[in-house]
């Protein structure tokens, strides 16, 4: 569908295709109507679907029509990286809608806490905030939310996962009770319905091809000993110098400080980011991978969810998530947006268990990559650690992975 056909204002529509977008995705085609009625709304769908553009036009459009003069929503977010990412989007879609809206968030050096206590206390047309930093500034006393009209719980899952309830149900409470609420989510684990029936009116449910990574991810499984992961990442790196956006994750903060120490180069910047940095700090960092002045970026889990970087050639897992559902938020990062792209897992002997929750989760076998030869024949030294690859029917994956006349790695066709 395009969005022509959704009854949004003409104005908006210029912004949207000055934003480059002519067609809907799923989500937006089901969810953009049913917000337009004003019905409560729990939509599920994965990482990379447009879910953030199926709340915030038809928000933008009532705002733009009834020009009500006082905050019309609060989105709450898990991260500080995802409420930069709403804000600068409203930003975009409003450039000439004379919409406001405001990010509110912590972990920064404090300058911004005047600027967040005057938009809170004038009102801005949309809020986009972190529970924490929100509460502080609802305990001083100067917050005007009793004019709310929406609010909005996006990647409500992950909130209710690091412990966001107790906050949620506060911030709620200093809501009006007669409000719209949405609900976005790439999960729908039986605690986002507890949380629904106490804060939402007959939702509307749209649940869109959960838990499955994009089809545009080519995935592959690296079976390996741990003290193998990191030759094997330089190996990649060098035999696919066409790939100038690569994202690695790391289960830990400390892991990742050893990995980008193992493959800093002088041909390349490596970088790494987590919560322990500043915000400044990380936003420059992002800034530069976002540009591709650091090619290799290793991060946390902090950026598995609600960073939108376009065109990351490849996501290497450094070890297996042990939540299954981290996997698909990991490997979401590449292949946005209809895009193709790789993803590889890199898997040592523990880790089997943890693949097998992630196969049964997406509903597919991963392919299980042959290692190049020069760490195979150092394989073959301690068979202890040798694993046998499994059949697969990842034929995109084979072709990709398994080249003859090559030196085998992640090479295009």
């Amino acid at each position: 569908m395009i969005f022509d056909n959704l009854n949004l204002n003409p104005e908006l529509l210029e912004s949207i295709d000055y934003m480059g977008f002519s067609e809907t995705t799923p989500i937006q085609e089901m969810a953009i109507p049913v917000i337009m009625s004003g019905r409560d709304l729990i939509a599920c769908a994965q990482t990379g679907t447009g879910k953030t553009a199926a709340y915030l036009l038809p928000i933008m459009n009532h705002i733009f029509d009834k020009r009500t003069g006082h905050t019309h929503t609060l989105v709450l977010v898990p991260t500080r990286e995802l409420a930069i990412q709403i804000d600068q989007q409203i930003q975009g879609l409003a450039y000439t809608l004379n919409i406001t809206s405001l990010a509110v968030y912590g972990g920064g050096d404090g300058s911004g806490w005047d600027q967040e206590k005057a938009a809170l206390s004038r009102g801005a047309d949309i809020i986009v905030a972190t529970p924490g930093r929100l509460i502080s500034h609802l305990n001083q006393g100067y917050v005007k939310f009793n004019q709310i009209e929406v609010l909005v719980l996006d990647e409500a899952d992950r909130m209710l996962d690091i412990g966001f309830y107790d906050d949620i149900m506060h911030i709620i409470s200093c809501l009006p009770k007669k409000r719209q609420t949405l609900m976005l989510s790439a999960t729908m684990p039986p605690k986002i319905r507890s949380l629904s029936k106490h804060i939402m009116k007959n939702p509307v449910e749209i649940a869109l091809e959960m838990s499955k990574p994009a089809d545009g991810v080519i995935q592959a499984v690296y079976k390996l000993s741990d003290n193998q992961k990191l030759p094997l990442i330089k190996s990649l790196l060098a035999d696919n110098p066409e790939y100038h956006s690569i994202l690695i994750f790391s289960s830990t903060k400390k892991k990742l400080s050893e990995i980008v120490r193992g493959l800093r180069s002088k041909d390349y910047p490596v970088e790494g980011i987590s919560s322990d940095l500043e915000q400044k700090e990380r936003e420059e960092m992002l800034s530069r991978f976002k540009s591709r002045k650091t090619r290799v970026l290793v991060a946390t889990d902090v950026l598995s969810r609600g960073i939108d970087i376009k065109d990351i050639n490849l996501v290497i897992n450094f070890d297996a998530p042990s939540d299954a559902e981290d996997y698909v938020h990991r490997v979401g990062r590449t292949a946005r947006a209809e895009t193709t792209g790789l993803a590889v897992t890199l898997v040592n002997k523990m880790d089997i268990p943890k693949m097998q929750r992630i196969e049964k989760l997406i509903g597919s076998e991963i392919y299980n990559a042959p290692l190049p030869a020069f760490i195979a024949e150092n394989n073959d030294k301690r068979p202890d650690h040798r694993l046998t690859p499994t059949k697969t029917k990842n034929s995109k994956a084979k072709r990709r992975f398994n080249q003859k006349g090559r030196k085998q790695g992640v090479r295009d066709n």
